[in-house]
């Protein structure tokens, strides 16, 4: 008698845990009722918070000046600014997620020329 409910706490333990996954796995491929698709920007979210440990990795190892680092900071929330603007309206165009990689490149360069340049902390 032991041994039986042994075993079916473990196969009602097992249909929990894959109840369980099986719902997730709906409720990520479902629609979010949160955010539509398309404001959805987790490349642009990725490169940002590269960016922003390059900064970070710059001022720690002494590569970048604190007013160095002010001025890159300044221009990510510059780039963070034109994503909330182009989400505002519910929707990311194409035009605006390439207005966002240039200006995320045109940092990524200011962020290599500044961590390179002669001046140390």
């Amino acid at each position: 008698m032991k041994r039986i409910t042994m075993m079916s706490l473990a196969a009602a333990a097992l249909l929990t845990v894959a109840g369980s996954a099986l719902a997730a796995t709906a409720t990520t491929t479902g629609k979010s009722t949160t955010a539509p698709k398309s404001t959805s920007t987790p490349r642009i979210d990725r490169r940002q918070v590269a960016q922003h440990a390059r900064i970070q990795q710059g001022v720690k190892s002494g590569t970048l000046t604190k007013p160095e680092a002010r001025n890159l900071r300044h221009g990510q929330r510059h780039v963070r600014r034109m994503e909330r603007r182009a989400k505002a309206d519910g929707t990311v165009t194409p035009r605006e997620r390439t207005r966002i990689t240039a200006a995320q490149n045109h940092q990524s360069k200011k962020i290599y020329v500044k961590k390179h340049n002669a001046r140390t902390r």
